[in-house]
């Protein structure tokens, strides 16, 4: 039941402690994300059974439907956690536009 939480927060850990930096920590909640869409339109446009059970059991949609499993869809709580996961996009894409523009000029 808890096992998507537990490999994230092993993740964020593992993360935290190796690169000890913040870009780390956001390109990682990010890629975990992308991820998980990436695992369920497997699921959805592959039909197999045995993958599509496996997908549906341990893996979560996105990081927001972890977030919405466990805290549930109100309260300030969940609406912090969302803002929280909207900045890391916007820190991500900053990121990822920096990265562009170095390599232009």
């Amino acid at each position: 039941m808890y096992l998507d939480l537990v490999v994230l927060l092993i993740i964020i850990l593992l993360v935290v402690f190796f690169f000890k930096r913040f870009s780390s920590f956001v390109y990682m909640i990010v890629s975990l994300d992308i991820l998980y869409k990436l695992l369920h339109f497997l699921k959805d446009n592959l039909h197999i059974d045995e993958l599509s059970t496996l997908i549906d059991k341990y893996i979560p949609k996105s990081v927001v439907d972890m977030i919405t499993n466990y805290v549930g869809e109100e309260g300030i709580f969940y609406q912090l956690l969302i803002w929280f996961m909207f900045f890391m996009y916007l820190i991500c894409l900053f990121y990822i536009i920096r990265i562009l523009v170095k390599r232009k000029y």
